[in-house]
């Protein structure tokens, strides 16, 4: 499939200033979003030049320097960080068709069936973007004949998903934004006006804001803005002064990276699975992945540091519960120093979100001189694992600026999900009727942590409660046990309060010591394979007068009316509850340390990457 995810930058200018200049500079402040390629499009009398390029800002910036045809002042400019495809001038945006230059962040669901229709008509495609569609679909309507406006509007009334669009065209001095469930502000300066996909963009030249809403179309003409909604009906919006500096800005109004991070799970999932899921065919597939025979397997070995190796003790359970191969987990700290016994038979998975841990690039460096087939999951494109890997698997996140990973853990359950799916079809275990139920399922699980997002005030609620306590203990069975481990780690790493995590069977190996009144217990207990033996846990914990706060799917468990408090999230299957569960601890942790007043992005003593060992 050719359609894609945009996790990227838009900017757009109108004013007296010199275009391109203005928009090379807002797209170097968006720089940490993340980008493979940037392209420009400038308007000067009825001509529109545009110029694209693989690579930094900074190569387009000296492609179009000095040169005459990039004068103007009107122009859109963009970065582009794909997540299907690979990273090329032709991918690039500007995209244009006959006199129409769009940009545009988001996906188009439908986007096949109208390219379809628009290669009938004689339309001609030149990338593997779905966005591509957009400036041909509004041509063809320009050519009934309609005008550009309302050709704009016809257009994005047929589009299905999501979207932020600039665009302009050849004819006109005319610039229109629109957006649908994807970012896009309007900055209002002097005789000026910009469109961005975030503050920091242009907060250099103003801190005034206009954040449009989802079916707002803004139209620039003659210096002048006008707004109304898809079927051209005026409506009003409010110009609002901020006092942000530039990185509260990138915060998108949150007050810090973390809890931003946290809410954009469900974005970064569905990112994750865009061009790699094909339910209808009921298959998954990795276009950047060539992976060895898998018949010849004996041994898979999962490699991590820190959250990355929670998720791999969950790919664990998952991959030997369906697959029948051996799992090993390391940390990877200590994978070389044992001298692991591994040779052409075996599979090294590398989990890292900046593809940076030195301690993991020398596991996978030691794995490759032993002959082992070496793929990694990580979230930096040309990141040291992403290049050096015999393979490479990206989530697709989005930049994580919080040290305390986030979206980064539950894409990465999703990749090894997808990826126990692709290895399934190839050793024949799963067929296509069961990959299309296991596909199903995880297109499910963005809408369901929305609906946990959406309660997040409960949990804050309870962390009021409870941010005063020194110690907490985490419980866990199963899937859910690397579960509580990540939840103990964001708590002791962003509140810095003692934590600590089990597996629910060990308590009675010597944690139950521990357990009076004073001591909260966090218990991870979905009703599933695991729940009887949970419930019998928690019978253990409130003999001894523990508090137990129970994080469940079920509102009718059985220890729901005898716990101290009780969260509830969504059901989903025993492979994909970590995802789901873990979201709730992560607010957790967030609201206390929030409480507490501490660092929450940059706890003390910890970096990002640690890229020493």
């Amino acid at each position: 499939m050719e359609e894609e995810e945009i996790v990227c930058g838009i900017v757009g200018y109108m004013g007296p200033g010199e275009a391109s200049r203005i928009l090379i500079e807002a797209l170097k402040r968006l720089e940490y979003r993340g980008y493979d390629s940037a392209g420009i499009a400038i308007w000067n009398e009825g001509k529109v030049e545009v110029a694209r390029k693989k690579g930094k800002v900074e190569e387009l910036r000296k492609e179009i320097a000095d040169n005459e045809k990039f004068q103007g002042n009107l122009g859109l400019a963009h970065t582009r960080w794909a997540t299907h495809g690979v990273p090329s001038e032709r991918n690039a945006h500007p995209h244009r068709a006959d006199d129409v230059i769009v940009v545009h962040n988001g996906i188009i669901e439908n986007y096949l069936e109208l390219k379809d229709e628009l290669r009938k008509a004689g339309q001609e495609f030149l990338s593997d973007t779905d966005t591509e569609v957009i400036p041909h679909l509004i041509s063809s309507f320009m050519r009934k004949p309609m005008a550009f406006i309302d050709a704009i509007r016809q257009a994005l009334t047929e589009l299905q998903g999501s979207f932020a669009v600039g665009i302009i065209n050849k004819k006109d001095r005319i610039m229109v934004a629109a957006k649908k469930e994807s970012p896009l502000i309007i900055g209002v300066g002097d005789g000026e006006y910009f469109i961005a996909s975030d503050a920091p963009a242009v907060l250099d030249r103003t801190n005034r804001f206009i954040f449009l809403e989802d079916g707002d179309m803004a139209v620039f003409k003659d210096n002048q803005l006008s707004l109304m909604d898809f079927q051209r009906k005026e409506i009003v919006r409010p110009v609002q002064t901020v006092s942000w500096t530039g990185v509260m800005a990138e915060k998108g109004g949150y007050k810090h990276f973390m809890v931003k991070e946290i809410f954009e799970q469900p974005r970064a999932i569905s990112d994750t699975l865009i061009g790699r899921i094909r339910e209808e065919q009921g298959e998954v597939g990795f276009e950047e992945l060539e992976l060895p025979d898998i018949s010849k397997i004996r041994k898979i070995w999962m490699v991590a540091c820190g959250t990355s190796y929670h998720a791999c003790l969950i790919g664990k359970h998952i991959f030997e519960a369906n697959l029948r191969i051996p799992v090993e987990i390391d940390i990877a700290s200590e994978f070389r120093y044992r001298d692991p016994i591994m040779g052409a038979d075996s599979m090294l998975i590398l989990v890292s979100q900046s593809g940076e841990t030195a301690d993991t690039i020398a596991a996978m460096r030691e794995g490759k001189k032993k002959g082992a087939y070496t793929l990694s999951v990580c979230n930096v494109l040309g990141s040291t694992l992403a290049r050096e890997a015999d393979g490479v698997v990206f989530t697709h996140a989005g930049p994580e600026i919080g040290v305390a990973s986030t979206k980064a853990f539950t894409t990465q359950i999703s990749v090894l999900y997808l990826l126990l799916l692709h290895m399934g079809q190839k050793l024949g275990i799963m067929d296509s009727d069961t990959v299309r139920d296991l596909i199903s399922e995880i297109k499910k699980i963005p809408r369901k942590i929305q609906k946990i997002l959406d309660d997040a005030h409960a949990v804050e609620e309870l962390a009021r409660k409870y941010m005063t306590c020194k110690d907490f203990l985490f419980i866990g069975r199963g899937v859910n046990f690397p579960t509580a481990l990540e939840g103990a780690l964001k708590l002791k790493e962003i509140s810095y309060i003692h934590a600590e995590a089990y597996a629910a069977g060990e308590m009675k190996h010597g944690p139950i010591a521990l357990i009076d009144e004073n001591l909260p217990v966090v218990v991870v207990s979905p009703v599933d394979q695991t729940y009887q033996k949970t419930c019998s846990n928690i019978e253990e914990v409130l003999t001894r007068r523990g508090r137990v706060i129970l994080f469940t799917d079920d509102a009718s468990h059985d220890m729901r009316q005898k716990v101290e408090n009780a969260i509830t999230v969504p059901e989903t299957i025993y492979e994909l509850e970590p995802i789901l569960t873990v979201v709730p601890l992560q607010l957790f942790a967030y609201y206390i340390a929030n409480f507490l007043g501490t660092d929450v992005d940059q706890p003390r003593n910890l970096a990002k990457s640690v890229t020493v060992e």
